[in-house]
C-alpha cells in the first residue's frame, strides 16, 4: 500500500518519548518511529501505544523490527496501531510476505548489497542503507540509481541536516528518514538540528530537477 504524502516524505526514527514524537509533527515529519526491538533507543509496546493514539490523524506510526518473528511483528503492529511496520536484519521472503499481507505497509532496511537491493520483493518501500553511514548511503544511492528499482526508495542511513540537501536534489528518492543526525544524545531530538533537517529537505525537494516517477513504481 502506497503511503500519502504530498512531496517529499520525511520520517523521524529513533523517537523514545510523546514529547519529541509530536514535536517532530509539528515541524512536518510525516511518519515517527519507535524502536521495538532492543536497543538503546527501545520504546516499551505499552508506551508506543499510549504515543500512538496521541499523534495527529495522517501520522504515520512506524514500529522498528530488528531480526524479530514476523508473527510477534504483526501482533505488536495490530496491539499497538501501528500504520507500518520497518524490518532490517535477515529476514526469508515467505516472511516478508507475511508480514506484508497483515499490515499496512512494509519497509525494509537493506544493507549496501546488490544482491539484498535487487531481492527484497513483497515490501513497500526501501530504506538503505540499513546502517547510520554516510559513505555506504552514498553507495547504495548510486546502486539503486544504475538499477532502476521498481520499489520506492527512503534514503536514510547517515542523513544530517547538511547531507540530505545533497541526496534529495540528486537522487529520485521518495523520502528521507534520520536518526542520529538530528540527535542531542540517543533517543533525544536535537529541536534545532530536526528544523534545520526538515527544512533543508523541503527546500531540496522544492530546488531539485530529478524526475520522480512515484506514480510508475509497483507496490
Amino acid at each position: 500500500m502506497r503511503l500519502a504524502a504530498e512531496g517529499l516524505f520525511v520520517k523521524v526514527s529513533g523517537v523514545t518519548t510523546e514529547e519529541d514524537a509530536l514535536f517532530a509533527v509539528a515541524l512536518g515529519a510525516n511518519a515517527v518511529s519507535f524502536d521495538v526491538s532492543r536497543s538503546e533507543r527501545q520504546v516499551p509496546v505499552s508506551t508506543v501505544g499510549d504515543i500512538v493514539k496521541r499523534l495527529p490523524q495522517g501520522v504515520v506510526a512506524v514500529g522498528a523490527f530488528h531480526h524479530e518473528l514476523p508473527q510477534r511483528v504483526v501482533e505488536v503492529a495490530n496491539a499497538t496501531g501501528l500504520a507500518a511496520v520497518e524490518l532490517s536484519g535477515p529476514a526469508a521472503v515467505e516472511d516478508l510476505l507475511y508480514v506484508s499481507e497483515r499490515v499496512n505497509h512494509l519497509l525494509r532496511a537493506v544493507p549496501y548489497d546488490a544482491e539484498q537491493l535487487s531481492t527484497a520483493g513483497g515490501v513497500d518501500y526501501l530504506l538503505v542503507p540499513d546502517l547510520d553511514e554516510p559513505a555506504a548511503l552514498g553507495a547504495s544511492l548510486e546502486l539503486l540509481a544504475r538499477s532502476g528499482p521498481r520499489t520506492p526508495v527512503i534514503a536514510a542511513g547517515g542523513l544530517d541536516p547538511e547531507s540530505v540537501i545533497g541526496v534529495v536534489q540528486h537522487y529520485p528518492v521518495f523520502g528521507v528518514d534520520v536518526r542520529a543526525g538530528i540527535e542531542r544524545s540517543p533517543g533525544r531530538i536535537d529541536p534545532v538540528a530536526l528544523g534545520e533537517f526538515v527544512a533543508n529537505a523541503r527546500w531540496a525537494y522544492a530546488h531539485s530537477e530529478v524526475e520522480r516517477h512515484f506514480d510508475e513504481w509497483t507496490l
